[in-house]
């Protein structure tokens, strides 16, 4: 077999394995995520009537942003397990003897990492703010769209964080008894309403409750004074705030990138958040790589042990860990001071570039010494 074929065949077994590992690893924990986050919403089918159709498409809005988060561990993961199987098989010592260089034996594995950094580009930059936009609408209209729907009986429902309604029964015509309604939609007027009957009726921006026979309780801040207004019939609306025309605000979770940085949009103290936010998106995904070179670093690079490297695998894994506190610790502060955004460029571009000059240099510097010997 021919030296050229040998490492053809030496790249695509490499990278078979990867590819396939890397899909079962990212899929497993994907759904392991999907799992544990999905039981904030068992209660909308357990307790609230909302269909399993409705759960399962509210959920798995959600799973493209759990792979972007996750994918450049799961590189890293795959490539330092992978490395280490094949270290401890002596596979790569053959692949070595048969004069594989150290960026030789790292070339699958690079290819599969600029793979999952697009993969995550595409994530970051088009499917999670798409995805995210849908989520947050569809939950919105079930909070304000299907109301009636989530209230149960003898129960607190919370319509929304600064709204949560209670009712004591309901009639087979769809009459409410027993109404109590904590709002604290307005900071300053803070009001508990109190009604004997009401009814839900459909409104032009989400659902509002008439209310029969009642009182409403205000606690006037400034003067401590509890201000208590009864009435025969009241209507309430019980829709989270929408804009003008009754269109729910954005988040800039859901925001694209040209948005995210660009100063027109969002308001002057979410500002930081929204630039630290883009440069996440835009920086993010370039740790994949320098993941991948931290592992390649400590199963390829040096000198080839009887039974792999096993402290240059706990360095790498303590780096990597460190990183990731590092990361989340800069993008915190970077969206209060956006003066601080280069580290957040720095956090996963840096690691990289000085894994990559270990890879490459010191096999460059062999070579040209060795080159030397036999020209002398």
């Amino acid at each position: 077999m021919r030296s050229g074929k040998l490492v053809t065949w030496i790249d695509r077994y490499i990278f078979r394995q990867l590819t396939l590992a890397l899909v079962a690893v990212t899929g497993g924990l994907t759904a392991l995520i999907w799992l544990t986050q999905s039981l904030r919403f068992v209660e909308l089918v357990v307790n609230r009537g909302l269909s399993m159709t409705v759960f399962v498409r509210l959920t798995s809005l959600l799973i493209p942003s759990f792979v972007a988060v996750i994918l450049p561990i799961t590189t890293y993961v795959v490539i330092q397990f992978v490395y280490q199987r094949l270290n401890g098989d002596r596979e790569l010592t053959v692949i070595r003897a048969a004069g594989v260089s150290p960026i030789g034996m790292a070339r699958p594995a690079l290819v599969l990492a600029l793979l999952a950094m697009a993969c995550g580009y595409i994530l970051n930059l088009w499917v999670v703010p798409t995805t995210l936009a849908s989520f947050r609408q569809y939950q919105w209209d079930i909070r304000n769209r299907m109301a009636a729907f989530l209230l149960q009986e003898g129960v607190f429902t919370p319509i929304s964080d600064n709204l949560t309604v209670y009712v004591r029964s309901r009639d087979a015509d769809g009459t409410l008894r027993g109404i109590l309604v904590e709002d604290d939609r307005d900071k300053t007027a803070r009001a508990t309403i109190l009604a004997e009957t009401g009814r839900l009726n459909e409104g032009e921006n989400g659902p509002r409750a008439l209310l029969f026979n009642g009182s409403r309780q205000e606690l006037d801040h400034k003067t401590g004074r509890l201000n208590m207004l009864t009435f025969d019939q009241n209507e309430l609306d019980l829709g989270e705030k929408a804009t003008d025309n009754g269109v729910r605000p954005p988040d800039m979770s859901e925001a694209p990138v040209q948005e995210l940085l660009d100063p027109r949009f969002a308001h002057d103290q979410d500002r930081g958040k929204w630039v630290a936010e883009g440069h996440k998106r835009l920086s993010g995904p370039l740790s994949t790589l320098s993941f991948a070179l931290i592992a390649l670093v400590a199963v390829v690079s040096g000198a080839f042990r009887r039974h792999g490297g096993v402290v240059r695998s706990l360095v790498a894994v303590a780096v990597v860990v460190g990183l990731l506190a590092f990361g989340l610790a800069i993008n915190n502060l970077a969206a209060r001071n956006n003066d601080l955004v280069p580290l957040m460029w720095l956090q996963a571009v840096l690691p990289g570039l000085v894994c990559l000059w270990l890879l490459v240099v010191p096999d460059w510097l062999a070579q040209r010494s060795y080159a030397g010997r036999i020209v002398a």
